[in-house]
């Protein structure tokens, strides 16, 4: 027995409840416009296949939204319009009617049912959200279909990014806020010169900034290359706004172009150079910069006005030294600031020309009898001009109208030596230095006074003596030499001094300068002979002694240091004790003593002399006081005891010692031993027994 299946326009017809196939028979109930077609029906068995075809025309049905539902959600922000489609299928053509949840609608100037049936508002607001219902009627039935409006606040760009005008290395923020409905959701994309910027790349200079309804953008950093137009686009399920804004970013200028030298004299140089780039901001300013290999980098120099032809600049340098290398280099600048330099141009020589700096600081002097010596300061290459460069000296005696010439053919010469035999010493010369090259004779020099070379005085010192101050010290003094130019300069004194047996290896030797008529000798040797002399001396050298005289040093100080000192507290006072120093038979007698005391290691030492065995010092209230006692001699200063610390008035009466009613003697030792002594009676107290003071 054969199967049988059913086409409708070439597709597998499926049943459904309208729709029904049994044994080969096609059953349509409730027959509507969409029914309409070419029908197949196809009967097989295992022989094969047979088609058998019928077309059906449906010229009546009643309305029908089965193929043409209206849509169930419609969404539009206010103040926008909204067209709600109603298309049912319907033969002959509905006529249709609109309802507002139970309330029919009637058109109005901003609500209109159009001839195909949709709805059409305008102007939406709040109260026309809603269900709408499209009720569809001919003589064969009535359909109706229904769908939800739904009105949300329009998105509006409420700070739309703005023109900018910034310069490089700027940080700024393009903004982009939008005012929107609370449950709609926006999408902030941002465009540069019409490509959207991926912010999911890694970027260096484009990040976001703000929330859900900021879309700002910030740049940081900002560089030449980011100039141009930003777009901010915001987009809604609904709609898609967006503003521009156009970035200007002015940078100062980049370097001038190919710098060349026209033309160079001696003092001159004419460069020129095109334009670089102005980096959107006009170029005000050339600079003109020279570097020679003399100077420490690049230097401005002085030019006159530019000179502009077409898109080449033209500049003389001036004041350029002769005979010297010169490179140069320009720098533009705008309203920015000043670029960055040009490429330098090749190294070029000016030319020579007659020297025009005459030697500085002319002066001389000294050296032997029958000597003038004259020095300057020497001429640095870059001034010299040219080549064959050296110095003329002239000078004459003062008072004398002719002028003697020498030349220094050297360029590093700075000191020219006259010898004659005739010449007075210490007599006074006009000289003036001046200098040449292969171009001819530059500038002279003022006119300087230099003074011929001098004879050593010819005096001794008279009224030399001497006396010991202590075991390595001693005073040696002696009268001024009355000098003249005959009997030699005096510009100081040297004291030569020597032991009794080593004047001829080891004589010593100290100079004052001056009228100083007196000088103490030290670091000597304790309780030896000691023979001086004096001599007076000038830039020609030493002249003769005086007659030797001598002195012993006095004898070593003290070696033993002040020991068993021991105090008392009376009356707020502290009465110091201690041991007389006995001296050794090479040692000077001890002929008192000086106490050193301050309240701690940083503060001011005070000094008490005694020539007795024993002081008095007030307790101190503060801090502890530090002590220690030397011997003083004829030679000096002894040794220092060890140092002890005496306890304030606050922490003896918290200790309990009782002063001003009993005398106490706290002996100070290297052992750890006190000894009391109370009206005569003396105790020995050993740490296990020590009280607490």
């Amino acid at each position: 027995m054969p199967s049988y299946q059913w086409l409708k326009n070439g597709q597998l017809l499926i049943p459904e409840e309208r729709i029904q196939i049994e044994n080969g028979t096609l059953t349509i109930t409730m027959l509507n416009i969409s029914d309409s077609g070419l029908y197949q029906c196809v009967a097989e068995n295992k022989y094969g296949s047979i088609y058998s075809n019928a077309e059906l025309r449906v010229i009546a049905s009643a309305p029908d939204f089965s193929k043409n539902p209206m849509k169930k959600l419609s969404v539009v922000h206010m103040d926008g319009e909204i067209t709600i489609r109603c298309k049912p299928e319907a033969s002959p053509k509905a006529a249709i009617t609109w309802k507002k949840g139970s309330e029919s609608l009637k058109q109005s100037k901003r609500i209109f049912i159009l001839e195909d049936g949709s709805l059409k508002i305008y102007n939406v607001t709040k109260s026309d959200a809603g269900v709408y219902t499209c009720i569809a009627m001919n003589q064969f039935g009535v359909a109706r279909n229904s769908g939800n409006l739904i009105v949300k606040e329009r998105t509006i760009i409420t700070t739309p990014p703005s023109n900018m005008d910034v310069t490089v290395g700027e940080s700024i923020v393009l903004p982009c806020q939008v005012s929107k409905d609370p449950s709609i959701e926006v999408v902030f994309i941002w465009s540069f010169n019409g490509d959207v910027i991926d912010f999911k790349r890694k970027m260096t200079h484009f990040e976001r900034a703000g929330g859900e309804s900021i879309g700002d953008l910030m740049i940081r950093n900002i560089q030449l290359n980011h100039s141009g137009k930003y777009t901010c686009t915001v987009q809604t399920a609904m709609d898609i706004l967006s503003e521009t804004a156009e970035i200007i970013v002015r940078g100062t200028p980049g370097p001038p172009k190919d710098v060349s030298i026209e033309h160079v004299s001696s003092t001159t140089a004419v460069l020129n150079w095109r334009p670089g780039t102005d980096n959107n901001s006009p170029i005000q300013i050339y600079t003109i910069q020279t570097r020679t290999p003399f100077s420490v980098g690049w230097q401005a120099v002085s030019t006159v006005p530019e000179v502009i032809n077409g898109r080449t600049h033209t500049a003389t340098v001036v004041d350029l030294n002769p005979w010297v290398e010169y490179e140069f280099r320009v720098v533009a600048g705008n309203g920015v600031g000043i670029g960055e330099p040009s490429t330098p141009s090749e190294l070029l020589r000016t030319k020579a020309s007659i020297p025009t700096v005459a030697p500085a600081n002319v002066s001389g002097g000294g050296g032997s009898r029958s000597e003038l010596i004259i020095t300057w300061e020497s001429i640095p290459e870059e001034l010299q001009n040219g080549e064959g460069f050296g110095y003329i000296i002239m000078f004459r005696p003062l008072g004398s109208a002719s002028w003697t010439k020498a030349v220094a053919s050297s360029v590093e010469a700075s000191k020219y030596i006259y010898r004659n035999e005739s010449i007075t010493p210490l007599f006074p010369f006009e000289v003036k230095v001046g200098v040449f090259n292969h171009e001819g004779v530059g500038t002279l020099s003022p006119i300087y006074i230099v003074y011929s070379g001098e004879d050593e005085p010819q005096i001794a010192p008279t009224g030399t003596s001497v006396q010991s101050i202590s075991a390595s010290e001693m005073e040696v003094s002696w009268n001024p030499v009355a000098w003249n130019r005959h009997t030699g300069r005096v510009l100081g004194y040297e004291v030569l001094y020597w032991t009794d047996d080593s004047r001829d290896s080891t004589t010593s030797k100290v100079r004052v300068t001056g009228n100083i008529t007196a000088k103490n000798i030290t670091n000597l040797k304790a309780n030896t002979m000691y023979f001086a002399s004096v001599r007076a001396f000038n830039t020609a050298g030493s002249g003769p002694s005086s007659v030797p005289v001598n002195v012993t040093t006095k004898k070593s100080p003290p070696s033993q240091r002040p020991a068993n000192i021991a105090w008392k507290l009376i009356n707020s006072k502290i009465c110091l004790n201690w041991e007389h120093v006995k001296t050794m038979e090479n040692e000077s007698e001890v002929l008192g003593y000086k106490i050193l005391y301050r309240q701690n290691r940083q503060s001011t030492t005070h000094i008490l002399e005694t020539n007795n065995t024993s002081a008095e010092l007030l307790v101190p209230f503060e801090e502890d006081y530090l002590i220690e006692i030397r011997t003083m001699s004829d030679g000096g200063e002894g040794s220092s005891s060890d140092e002890i610390r005496i306890p304030t008035m606050s922490s003896l009466s918290s200790r309990g010692t009782q002063i001003c009613c009993s005398v106490v003697y706290i002996m100070i030792t290297k052992i750890v031993s006190l000894v009391y002594i109370v009206d005569s009676s003396v105790f020995l107290l050993n740490e296990s027994n020590m009280p607490s003071f």
